[in-house]
């Protein structure tokens, strides 16, 4: 990743620091939210790992040095510091996959001033957008209730790169494959797809289009049914699969991609039925979301999976959360914020959470010190040591943890339209608040 991926003032700032000494003192910055999206009852943490990657291989080569030395904003000094910076900070962090609530921090970064400050902009970017479309994901995983899922939102991703960051997410949050192939490759998702419109109509009709394809792939393959008439297309579909399972293949399903999605697929699935195709399942896409996937199941509509792509893919009606980077504590001295609305809580943290009864109670942010409430977990673990990774893990693991803190998520905070998690600040948290306060 470019180290010049940084906003402008973290250079600036860091020539001062440098310039007034300050740069080698110790500082603590914390990433955290402060509220949830709008209609979502919870977080849950991504793109950590790409952020550890990041703070692991962070260097400035010599034609980074040379561009910021063009702009004339900065003296020799601090270019030459850049030339051999490495990064030397500590790290703990929530691991992937990790359920979280506004004012807990997701990772928190422990080291000289400069450094810790250099790398805000970038963590930012890498764990909000990450953990914006793992949480969308997971809302639908709970709105299909075990149905499949595909992610289908690469075309339109604000950037093919942010595709395959949409892809590994939504896999991270319990989707079941991806229709990038880039993504499947390099994270290990099962790729899935089937076929567009113009490939119906580049054939004379729609039935020689089904059986040409059903040529190249005899087994399991999913006929898009919705080019013309849907339900003449499911017929088609049934006459194509009999003729298929004579020659030893097998229709898989057939996919519904416009239209009322309850009426067709309750259509469609008789028409199947009654052709002696079971076994043959419904697909359904066109503009879903975690919304339309809940009405459509509690419905009861008889669809077995469905692809989500521009809605998740843009996080379309919540297209952000309020995730900040800042300083809590400098060379011993806690810091806060006292602006409106975006007041900060001073001190290096840890986050506790209980559980009673398989289901999380709530939890506490308290100082990193503090003894552990009773029964309660640490959700902060360490991640780097002076700018060295500690160990690592795969997305399988982290999926898995998603699946496991989503079923500990008590049901009032998985709902579509959620009631608030509690989150208690520790007292001694309130505490250093007043002191530095009154330092202030």
């Amino acid at each position: 990743m470019d180290p010049l991926l940084v906003d402008l003032y973290e250079l600036t700032m860091g020539e001062s620091y440098l310039a007034e000494g300050l740069d080698e003192r110790p500082a603590t910055f914390q990433l955290f939210c402060r509220t949830l999206p709008q209609g979502f009852g919870y977080l849950i943490a991504a793109g950590v790992d790409d952020a550890l990657d990041y703070l692991a291989s962070l260097r400035f080569e010599d034609d980074d040095v040379a561009y910021l030395e063009s702009t004339g904003l900065f003296g020799d000094a601090f270019l030459a510091r850049l030339a051999s910076l490495q990064f030397r900070c500590d790290v703990r962090a929530m691991p992937e996959g990790t359920v979280f609530f506004p004012d807990e921090p997701v990772l928190e970064v422990t080291g000289p001033l400069l450094e810790a400050q250099l790398v805000e902009t970038a963590l930012v970017n890498l764990v909000h957008f990450q953990s914006l479309i793992a949480s969308r994901a997971s809302r639908c995983v709970d709105a299909a209730g075990g149905r499949r899922l595909v992610e289908f939102g690469l075309r339109r991703t604000h950037g093919l790169e942010t595709g395959l960051s949409v892809a590994r997410a939504s896999y991270l949050a319990g989707f079941d494959g991806t229709s990038d192939v880039l993504a499947s490759r390099r994270f290990g998702i099962p790729p899935a797809g089937t076929m567009a419109h113009s490939y119906i109509e580049a054939f004379e009709d729609e039935a020689a289009a089904f059986e040409a394809y059903t040529r190249s792939y005899p087994v399991g393959t999913t006929l898009l049914i919705d080019t013309y008439d849907t339900v003449e297309g499911a017929r088609r579909a049934a006459r194509v699969a009999t003729e298929l399972a004579a020659r030893g293949g097998r229709l898989g399903g057939v996919r519904l991609d416009s239209g009322d999605l309850d009426e067709l697929s309750r259509r469609v699935r008789a028409e199947l039925d009654e052709a002696g195709l079971r076994d043959v399942t419904i697909f359904a896409s066109g503009n879903l979301d975690e919304h339309s996937i809940a009405e459509l199941v509690a419905a009861g509509a008889p669809i077995d999976a469905f692809g989500v792509g521009t809605r998740l893919a843009v996080s379309d009606g919540a297209t952000y959360f309020d995730l900040v980077y800042k300083l809590v504590d400098f060379d011993g001295r806690p810091v806060l914020k006292l602006s409106s609305d975006k007041a900060t809580l001073p001190g290096a943290k840890q986050v506790w959470r209980r559980v009673a009864g398989g289901l999380f109670a709530g939890d506490v942010v308290a100082l990193a010190g503090d003894e552990p409430p009773a029964g309660a977990e640490p959700l902060l673990e360490p991640a780097m040591a002076g700018g060295a990774r500690l160990g690592g893990e795969s997305l399988q693991s982290a999926r898995e943890r998603a699946a496991a803190q989503r079923g500990m998520l008590p049901p009032a905070q998985r709902a579509l339209e959620p009631t608030p998690y509690p989150v208690e600040i520790a007292r001694s948290v309130e505490e250093l608040r007043r002191s530095a306060l009154a330092a202030i």
